[in-house]
């Protein structure tokens, strides 16, 4: 599995994304998250920095779990949006819905 998960105490997961998020992947990204928000997470920041692909079934199992997390006061931000993951980003206006940070720093101390 590609995805890298950094928990905190302050009950925030960081996920560090890799190299893509596609129709390869998606599901596997999709069941980590749902444990995460079983095991009482809220908040989620993924980290694209390394990230080179994310397709519409990618960006699908985000916004499922924006979906679980919205109804329980939790956030989904993105942090260290790569190039081509801004273009994306940019082309579907993802923008409106998930706020974006510089680094995962500047995300994780949005969010406490």
């Amino acid at each position: 599995m590609s995805f890298v998960l950094e928990s905190n105490a302050d009950g925030t997961t960081i996920v560090h994304i890799g190299k893509a998020l596609d129709f390869r992947n998606a599901a596997d990204f999709k069941k980590l998250c749902q444990d995460q928000v079983r095991n009482g997470v809220r908040n989620f920041i993924l980290d694209f920095s390394e990230t080179g692909i994310l397709d519409s079934t990618g960006l699908g199992s985000i916004f499922s779990l924006y979906r679980q997390v919205s109804p329980l006061n939790g956030q989904v931000v993105f942090a260290s949006v790569s190039r081509p993951v801004q273009v994306v980003v940019q082309l579907t206006r993802t923008y409106k819905v998930f706020r974006q940070f510089p680094s995962v720093d500047a995300a994780h101390k949005s969010l406490a």
